[in-house]
């Protein structure tokens, strides 16, 4: 049996109409784990089971992310897309060698976004970044970019001169710390300003040091984040939390909705994040 929970008690906070969880990876039967990628998650948690989250929070449509388990193979992707119908759009592993068909035909698959992952299994990093942003410009894709974000005061010039809509995933994933006045927060700052930055509210557990119920010391710089542009803003539930490895470290999904709304001002905050940016970014076909 598995440990994961698609169901409980209600959140606190009633999702707006046409909400889109940003950031859920999802696994299908007869697709392993490609060489060099990290382990398919037990159980392998795929479409039905996030159906169940889906109704449990309110949510009405997602976005789907290669994981690293498959590394360049996105054929899990595609498969997920097709289960979930109409309502999910993927963001794919591509590089500079992916070619003009094979990119067609992902876009006719529903992906609307690359991934840059430069952390421990990630399969295009940092030094495909300005390869991979120039393939997803042509087509209107946004980037997805996840590193270590104590490196982003030296990286602020390369990503300030992206030319797609981007995120920043995952609070930045600030690994040392960052305090709400400090550097770091500073340089998102920035780059929110360009217009083409956004930040993504998921897997606030992963560079969290406080840890549980509130994650205080991330919680302390995004709420900074979020006040200084709430229009570029996007939320995900990172369904199936992979770093999880028991019942005991498994998140609640409807207590990490409640405090991801705590940290948006205002119903019109609420329905930028949740509803109109991320459709924006990904369902404006």
């Amino acid at each position: 049996m598995s440990f994961r929970r698609y169901t409980g008690a209600p959140p606190r906070f009633k999702l707006p109409e046409g909400a889109i969880d940003s950031q859920i990876h999802l696994y299908l039967p007869n697709y392993p784990a490609a060489i060099g990628g990290t382990p398919v998650p037990d159980g392998c948690p795929g479409p039905e089971d996030y159906r169940q989250v889906m109704a449990w929070l309110g949510i009405s449509r997602c976005v789907v992310t290669q994981g690293n388990a498959h590394q360049f193979d996105n054929e899990n992707l595609i498969a997920a897309l097709k289960a979930m119908g109409p309502c999910a759009r993927g963001v794919a592993v591509i590089c500079e060698d992916t070619t003009e068909r094979e990119l067609e035909r992902l876009h006719q698959a529903g992906i609307r976004g690359a991934r840059i992952m430069d952390l421990p299994g990630g399969a295009t990093g940092l030094t495909h970044l300005e390869r991979v942003d120039e393939k997803a410009r042509a087509l209107g894709w946004t980037v997805a970019v996840q590193f270590d974000g104590s490196q982003i005061c030296a990286l602020e010039k390369r990503l300030a001169a992206l030319k797609s809509n981007w995120i920043l995933d995952h609070h930045g994933n600030i690994f040392q710390g960052a305090r709400p006045d400090g550097p770091e927060v500073a340089t998102i700052l920035r780059l929110m300003d360009k217009g083409r930055c956004h930040f993504k509210l998921a897997g606030i557990y992963e560079s969290s040091k406080r840890g549980a119920p509130a994650y205080e010391d991330v919680a302390d710089y995004t709420r900074v984040v979020t006040a200084h542009a709430p229009e570029r803003i996007i939320w995900g539930t990172n369904f199936p939390h992979n770093q999880a490895t028991s019942a005991a470290s498994y998140p609640c999904d409807a207590e990490l909705l409640d405090l991801a709304a705590s940290w948006l001002i205002g119903a019109r905050a609420q329905e930028l994040a949740f509803v109109e940016t991320p459709e924006r970014l990904f369902f404006m076909d």
